[in-house]
């Protein structure tokens, strides 16, 4: 790969991005779905009376763009608002689509908010990660989107888990990024049918990405809004971020009640709606999620470390080709991990990993045997320079760790991360490792303490 060129993984990241280009698009009649005016997807159903909104959007601003575009298709009144789950992404826009003095009605399951509440009871009040791994704190030229081609930056300030995405949903506040409105109606059943401006619809429990995840069924005209339970990628059924935990049986299951609706167009939580294929693509989906648990569970019981189960649970071929099971936002070898996790614990099997040394002490030991701290610099920028950046990254972490207040093995290792990062096949991961760099380059500069 030649100097300043693009590796295979971030061209076809940036060719992704075509996924996200403004449009609404007619999913089926009298329903669409705007793409690339906020992060994730937003949809209307045109009634005899008025419209329902499903996932307002993300911010108000970006939400009233969507409601004029909305606006050229129908003049009708909003009638009802329903959020799939709780992630702001989903939530924050929809003061856009609420007149000032109207009585929206805004539906939701009963435990609307479960992830967040799961996050504060533990304790977790400002993130347990430095940086970030939607994009927002990394160089522009550098930044590729999730769910629109270019996020926006946020402020500093903004920091860990709220920032990631952990929403905080009291009534709204003001500004073009204020707080979602609360539900004003919620179900607790598996089922809620309803009729809404003489539109029939099924809001369905859906546990997935989400505990409280819910799908909208629309049978007369075979239309499934799956939220973030479906997007064009391997699922994210491990935040990097840090979250409470995703059962992937569960989300399997999720997929299985969709398809069992025999729908005929699938809206998803951020991608571009999958028109007239819906089944295929929701039991290919179900399949390759069941899959993954049973070959990481059968890996498992051969005494497997997550390591070795990352190589050894392969999609199939005939999944392994599709791409919207390709590793853009979640991951195959991170589901993987998080099976073992929630299943095993986190003790590999590993007898070394009862008695391990502390990090401190490793680097003293890997220095004696490289010659010194200079000795880790020097073979650290060897391997840099032939193109081993992850053997160059761990020896650069054991020269900073031996050395905290030099600038040299910070800047190594985050020269070492920018050339993973950027061949690195998976939005977040590369994300947190260029953001990561970053953090690394403040510090080396006195702007941010180490």
């Amino acid at each position: 790969m030649a100097l300043g060129e693009d590796s295979p993984a971030t061209l076809r990241l940036k060719q992704r991005n075509h996924e996200f280009e403004p449009a609404i698009i007619r999913v089926a009649e009298g329903v669409y779905t705007a793409i690339g005016y906020t992060v994730s997807a937003n949809s209307m159903i045109v009634g005899d009376t008025g419209v329902i909104i499903i996932d307002p959007g993300q911010t108000i601003e970006g939400s009233r763009r969507i409601r004029e575009e909305f606006a050229k298709i129908t003049s009708k009144p909003v009638k009802a608002i329903i959020y799939t789950h709780s992630h702001p992404d989903h939530t924050g826009g929809a003061p856009a689509f609420v007149d000032e003095g109207a009585n929206v009605p805004i539906w939701a399951r009963s435990n609307f908010g479960s992830e967040t509440a799961t996050v504060r009871e533990a304790g977790f009040r400002s993130g347990v990660r430095p940086v970030n791994t939607q994009g927002f704190d990394v160089p522009p030229e550098k930044r590729l989107g999730i769910g629109i081609a270019i996020p926006p930056a946020r402020p500093p300030v903004d920091t860990g888990m709220i920032r990631d995405g952990i929403p905080n949903l009291p009534n709204a506040g003001q500004g073009p990024t204020a707080r979602s409105l609360a539900p004003t109606q919620k179900f607790s059943e598996e089922r809620r049918q309803l009729e809404i401006a003489g539109v029939r619809l099924d809001l369905v429990a859906a546990p997935g990405e989400t505990d409280d995840q819910l799908y909208v069924w629309l049978p007369d005209r075979r239309v499934v809004f799956a939220g973030d339970n479906f997007y064009k990628s391997w699922p994210n059924t491990y935040p990097l971020r840090g979250t409470a935990r995703r059962d992937v049986r569960q989300w399997a299951d999720s997929m299985d009640r969709m398809l069992q609706e025999k729908p005929l167009h699938l809206v998803g939580g951020h991608t571009r709606p999958i028109l007239n294929d819906a089944q295929e693509v929701l039991q290919n989906y179900r399949d390759a999620l069941r899959f993954v648990y049973r070959k990481t569970i059968e890996g498992a019981e051969k005494f497997l470390t997550p390591d070795e189960l990352v190589d050894y649970v392969k999609l199939p071929p005939e999944l392994a080709r599709l791409d919207y099971l390709a590793d853009y936002y979640g991951s195959v070898w991170g589901t993987v991990r998080e099976i073992y996790a929630q299943h095993v614990g986190w003790f590999d099997g590993d007898p070394l990993n009862l008695h391990r040394l502390p990090p401190r002490e490793q680097s003293e030991r890997m220095a004696a045997l490289a010659g010194g701290v200079q000795g880790l610099l020097d073979k650290a920028r060897a391997a840099l320079a032939a193109n081993d950046p992850v053997w160059a990254a761990q020896l650069a972490q054991h020269a900073m760790r031996l050395q905290p207040a030099s600038k040299e093995p910070r800047l190594l290792l985050a020269d070492a991360l920018d050339t993973i990062g950027e061949r690195t096949f998976n939005t977040t991961a590369r994300n947190y490792t260029l953001a990561y760099a970053e953090r690394l380059r403040r510090q080396a500069e006195g702007k941010e303490q180490p």
